[in-house]
């Protein structure tokens, strides 16, 4: 369990890391209407191409963890990517993180050790029995296009972002949990089986809709409407679907105390953590332009 915890960390920072550079590439390019034109802009700036290398280790650690670990392990893990972004956002962009944002850090680490040491979620199944798959996916599909229909039909704005977040939290626990079904298949079967397996192209989908719903999440309304939505609900769900789909086992009883502590802990380090502006200045490229247009307003008022 240690090593699966070591590559989803391990995921989780890359996939900040990555995010961090291709927003520092997004900003250095020239807006332009024509999707062709801003990608040739990005694929000549090294900050892009490295990006793209973080995503893509992200996703070859977070295959590697869910394969040598429990799902509702695994992927609480990934709330680290939050702080972990706020991090080399800071070192990238050259932005000072206030004394508040490093104590939403320390909770997020600290709530996060306390919940899993706690939970401990223990036993568990390698592979879903193939009945389940119908009925949970149709359940997880309609909740998502629910939350979806409800956060495009809103106007731009706390609720339409925390809407399309949380549609997007539920995709990318469901694809996290088909992941760990086809890297079965992959151990068990190898290249040939993994290419067959409908789960292979189940995760493909449900990822891609997944990053669709959160770019439109990002564009429809604030951080700290979006960002919460996104990083605790994906936890909440992949832990759900791991007990549900793949049997694993939490502690019980009075571990269950600790554990809602440190889940409470978590949860205020996230939401508060979400407020701060050198974090929406480390992810959010609006709030850097808009900075720099005051810096500039106010130099030409000098």
């Amino acid at each position: 369990m240690m090593l699966a915890i070591v590559f989803a960390v391990l995921a989780a920072g890359s996939n900040a890391w990555g995010t961090v550079l291709q927003r520092r590439a997004a900003g250095s390019v020239p807006a332009s209407r024509s999707p062709l034109r801003l990608l040739a802009g990005l694929l000549h700036r090294p900050a892009w191409l490295g990006g793209i290398l973080g995503v893509t280790l992200s996703a070859l650690f977070q295959a590697l963890a869910l394969n040598a670990g429990s799902l509702a392990t695994v992927q609480p893990v990934f709330i680290l990517e939050l702080p972990m972004a706020l991090l080399f956002g800071s070192f990238v962009f050259r932005v000072q993180v206030s004394g508040k944002a490093w104590w939403c850090v320390l909770c997020i680490f600290a709530g996060l050790a306390v919940f899993l040491f706690s939970a401990a979620p223990t036993g568990g199944r390698d592979q879903v029995p193939g009945p389940w798959w119908p009925p949970t996916i149709a359940v997880v599909a309609a909740v998502e296009a629910a939350l979806a229909l409800v956060g495009l039909r809103r106007p731009p704005g706390p609720a339409r972002a925390a809407c399309l977040a949380a549609a997007a939290a539920i995709g990318n626990a469901l694809t996290a949990a088909l992941v760990k079904s086809a890297m079965d298949v992959l151990s068990r079967d190898g290249a040939a089986g993994f290419l067959l397996a409908w789960q292979t192209y189940g995760f493909a989908v449900a990822g891609s809709l997944s990053i669709v719903l959160l770019g439109y999440a990002m564009q429809g309304g604030p951080l700290i409407a979006s960002q919460p939505a996104l990083t605790l609900g994906d936890a909440a769900v992949s832990f759900g679907l791991g007990v549900t789909l793949y049997a694993e086992s939490p502690r019980q009883g009075l571990w269950l105390v600790p554990a809602l502590a440190g889940l409470a802990l978590l949860a205020y380090g996230v939401f508060t953590l979400s407020r701060t502006r050198c974090l929406a200045k480390c992810v959010n490229q609006e709030e850097r332009d808009g900075d720099q247009e005051v810096g500039q307003r106010a130099a030409a008022l000098m």
